[in-house]
């Protein structure tokens, strides 16, 4: 937990800079020229420090529908997934790992986790994926995705009547196991932190909104939750509350600066002036938006309008990998063309504060992480400036967020922990992990099955198609 980084290039306002860190204790406690080794010395020549980023949002558990889920809007593309078979824990537990891989090469150091609960055993799946995370050392936010409604509910109405099967698990019981898993697992001293999390307007009911409120306040939890991702859901909230989805959760309370909202691309200007007055915090997931022809979220807007922005990833189905530099890039540069005006447009430094310091405020710990300062927990990421994807020598932030990056990633800490060096994950046997994904995979393809030919006939209908 004692090192010392030397000579390493860090950014500053006009610039760069060489400097050396040292980190006693997990804590940074010196950033200046010609300092003492303390604990092991760390070669930072010709590498590039910043704080790790943050996955602000994803879904382990898809790591297993990669690329095999044809393109098709969320609500088709949900009843797709569906079809596959439930998963088992150690499946949650090897694409938990994967995930965390995955994110940790690719500069974050933190992730949240919107968890699939396997029917009839959730506290065990949250179990699992703790264990995973705890193993590698990544830093996790596990946010069990809950709801209670049935899928047929995320589709609006129109001018047909729709007749809902009632949902599994009831809403009480849904709660009691969160409830259950704060007590259990609820460690953000040792690295792992849950949140509530219902996954959004369009499954959800006011009381399993209003419980998860609840919990948050009596256990001060965060809230995670998709919002407003597609524009069926845009329709469902205007049929289910006579307003627009950002106004609802303002009004039940939901919304806060604990608050944390994937997607958001369906908002008006209204919404977005909630959004910065509650200082709720916008998670931008391009790569998923795109690939299920959601939408382009009005980030340059939310950002001048004093939201807080930062990444995701999205789940590994419906983006589909884990690359976060590539959803950095992609969130930065897709908006150049919806606003003309290239002073709003994103640089590269502010991505990269969006992803650290940015993803560490939506979580409640920008004092904790997200930026290089004194004092603040050593979640720290070093970039081979040597690596072929980051020469010439001109820009390294620039190279980083705008070029394309490959294994640029040379050592990661968390907490002060090493868990990347020279490349490589120290904490795991990746070559084992990568085997054993394999061995418990095989090729696939989706068939359409009665029930997703009636959903896709049913989403046709409503959305005029």
């Amino acid at each position: 937990m004692n090192f010392t980084i030397k000579n390493a290039v860090i950014p500053i306002t006009n610039g760069y800079t060489t400097v050396d860190v040292q980190v006693i204790n997990g804590i940074i406690s010196a950033i200046a020229t010609d300092l003492d080794v303390i604990g092991t010395k760390i070669n930072g020549e010709h590498k590039l420090l910043l704080p790790g980023f943050v996955n602000a949002h994803t879904h382990s558990s898809e790591h297993w529908q990669r690329g095999v889920i044809p393109p098709l809007p969320l609500e088709l593309w949900l009843a797709h997934l569906y079809e596959f078979a439930p998963l088992d824990t150690e499946q949650v537990y090897l694409s938990a790992l994967g995930t965390a891989v995955e994110t940790l090469l690719s500069g974050g150091t933190s992730v949240v986790d919107h968890l699939v609960l396997i029917p009839g055993k959730e506290l065990e799946t949250i179990a699992t994926s703790v264990r995973a995370y705890q193993e590698i050392g990544i830093r996790a936010f596990v946010a069990p995705l809950i709801q209670d409604e049935s899928l047929n509910a995320s589709i609006p109405s129109g001018e047909f009547s729709q007749i809902h099967e009632p949902y599994f698990r009831s809403t009480g019981s849904t709660l009691a196991i969160i409830e259950e898993a704060v007590r259990l697992f609820h460690r953000p001293e040792e690295g792992i932190t849950i949140l509530v999390a219902p996954t959004g307007i369009q499954l959800c009911t006011d009381a399993l909104f209003t419980g998860c409120i609840e919990l948050s306040n009596r256990y001060n939890l965060c809230r995670h939750s998709h919002l407003l991702e597609t524009k069926a859901q845009k329709k469902l909230a205007q049929e289910k509350y006579g307003c627009s989805a950002v106004e609802h959760l303002q009004t039940i309370g939901f919304l806060s600066a604990s608050t944390s909202l994937a997607h958001c691309v369906w908002l008006t200007d209204a919404d977005i002036n909630i959004l910065a007055q509650t200082q709720s915090t916008v998670v931008h997931n391009p790569l998923s938006n795109l690939r299920l022809g959601s939408g382009i979220a009005p980030i340059l807007k939310y950002r001048q309008s004093g939201v807080n922005v930062t990444f995701g990833c999205d789940g590994a189905s419906s983006n589909d990998s884990q690359d976060l530099l590539e959803a950095i890039k992609m969130g930065s540069i897709l908006h150049n063309v919806t606003d003309f005006d290239y002073q709003f447009w994103i640089t590269p430094r502010e991505a990269v504060e969006m992803a650290s310091l940015g993803g560490a405020k939506g979580l409640n710990i920008d004092a904790k992480i997200g930026s290089l300062t004194v004092g603040k927990q050593a979640d720290l990421v070093l970039y081979d400036l040597t690596n072929l994807s980051l020469l010439p020598r001109t820009d390294p932030i620039g190279l980083l967020v705008l070029g394309r990056p490959n294994n640029v990633v040379d050592s990661a800490w968390v907490n002060g922990k090493q868990i990347i060096a020279n490349g490589a994950v120290t904490t795991i046997n990746v070559d084992e992990l990568r085997q054993e994904l394999f061995n418990r995979s095989q090729w696939e393809t989706t068939q359409k099955s009665e029930s997703v030919v009636q959903m896709e006939g049913r989403y046709r209908q409503v959305m005029g198609l």
